[in-house]
């Protein structure tokens, strides 16, 4: 649509020096994974985008709740150096107010020192990105971003090798899960930044 274009390019001539003072509590950041599993990601899901957290801004300034190895709290500003290039996209969730969005930043910290789900599966006792974010607003705000997908639904022809790597010789074809793509599509996040006006 044409207004999300028009967003997308006013967002992303914003001064990138002026960021992090743009940041709320409760907005999502995505950027491109240096990891490993960065391009499976990016092949499976046809996005640039690998990796999510959710913001949360104090007085000693910006940080972001992540589901790394482990689930953790880090400098905004590392975390945006970490992805490939220093690109970033940062959305915000519509109509939702403060205490919703402070909601869902305490449900993410809540998982904090967990261990990453390597195995992309949906309990509480391991967490991937997308999960995380998933989660923390559907528990701390009611709402749920992105959708569930079936592992057989995405582009994972031409990965058979990394999928027996991790799952070992019966991949689980319809295991659920929501990707970074996903969460980055959804109409109800607006853009406040973009480094990746092709997403929208």
């Amino acid at each position: 649509m044409l207004w999300v274009w028009l967003g997308a390019h006013d967002a992303v001539a914003a001064p990138r020096e002026d960021l992090e003072a743009r940041l709320q509590t409760g907005d999502i950041v995505l950027h491109t994974s240096r990891s490993a599993q960065s391009q499976p990601i990016q092949q499976a899901t046809q996005s640039p985008l690998s990796h999510v957290g959710i913001v949360e801004v104090t007085e000693q300034g910006a940080w972001v709740v992540e589901a790394v190895q482990p689930v953790q709290r880090i400098r905004f500003s590392k975390w945006k150096a970490r992805g490939v290039k220093g690109a970033i996209l940062v959305l915000r969730p519509q109509a939702l107010s403060e205490a919703q969005r402070q909601h869902a930043v305490a449900a993410a910290k809540a998982h904090l020192g967990k261990p990453y789900d390597w195995r992309f599966e949906w309990g509480d006792d391991a967490m991937y990105c997308s999960e995380l974010v998933r989660k923390a607003y559907a528990q701390g705000a009611g709402v749920e971003y992105g959708k569930m997908e079936r592992l057989d639904s995405l582009r994972v022809k031409g990965l058979e090798q990394q999928l027996r790597e991790r799952y070992g010789k019966r991949v689980p074809s319809d295991l659920e899960l929501v990707t970074p793509a996903s969460i980055a599509t959804d109409t109800r996040l607006d853009v406040v930044y973009s480094d990746f006006p092709s997403v929208r």
